[in-house]
């Protein structure tokens, strides 16, 4: 098998993933380079394993996550679907098994909020560690009087901790929000459809999703 640690130092793929970053960045975008790849294969990972998954299925979850937002260097629109078209043609050239490349691709294709499908624990965990991943350091933007919506909201957000309790029922997605940024209505606005998502991902792994702001349920 391919390993994780095969496709996180492969040239090749550090390549796409950091000129999907430039393009994103010239279009304004938050940081979606490997600070941002590489806690989505590590929340992957937790999430699977804290359920029990096999060893097997958490490395082709975190090779998913690391390689999921490569189709954002063809283009920003269907993405999922350029960057699991990329991760196939890839995967296939480095000799990874068929029924694995099925796996990856399959979850890659499915992560985006348009058109994104849990339709396996694999990519049931690829969204959740996506769409988790709010954070001030995610915000380019310096100037505090130019920022647009994903930037207040990104920036206002101070703390995530995306946690599964003990009794393996519930995963819970909390963040702590300093308001003077953005507003709750802000993060829904522009986050409603990514929550909705991760809501039906949470019930492909047999788990109930909840959203907490400033220790307030909202989901």
């Amino acid at each position: 098998m391919i390993s994780y640690e095969e496709i996180k130092n492969n040239a090749d793929i550090r390549t796409y993933i950091q000129r999907a970053d430039e393009s994103l960045a010239a279009l304004g975008f938050t940081e979606h380079s490997f600070a941002h790849v590489t806690r989505v294969a590590e929340t992957a990972q937790y999430i699977l394993e804290t359920l029990g998954y096999s060893a097997h299925e958490i490395e082709l979850a975190k090779i998913a996550g690391f390689m999921h937002d490569i189709g954002n260097v063809v283009n920003r629109v269907d993405h999922s679907q350029s960057g699991a078209v990329m991760a196939f043609r890839i995967l296939d050239k480095l000799g990874m098994d068929a029924e694995d490349i099925a796996m990856v691709v399959t979850a890659i294709g499915n992560h985006d909020e348009g058109y994104g499908v849990p339709v396996n624990a694999i990519a049931a965990a690829l969204i959740l560690a996506d769409k988790s991943d709010v954070r001030r350091t995610r915000v380019r933007n310096r100037d505090e009087k130019t920022f647009d919506i994903h930037d207040r909201v990104n920036y206002s957000v101070e703390k995530s901790v995306l946690k599964i309790n003990e009794a393996h029922t519930l995963i819970k997605l909390k963040l702590t929000v300093d308001t003077r940024y953005g507003s709750v209505m802000d993060y829904f606005e522009i986050f409603l459809e990514r929550m909705t998502l991760c809501r039906k991902a949470a019930e492909k792994l047999g788990l109930r999703f909840q959203l907490m702001i400033n220790e307030h349920s909202l989901m």
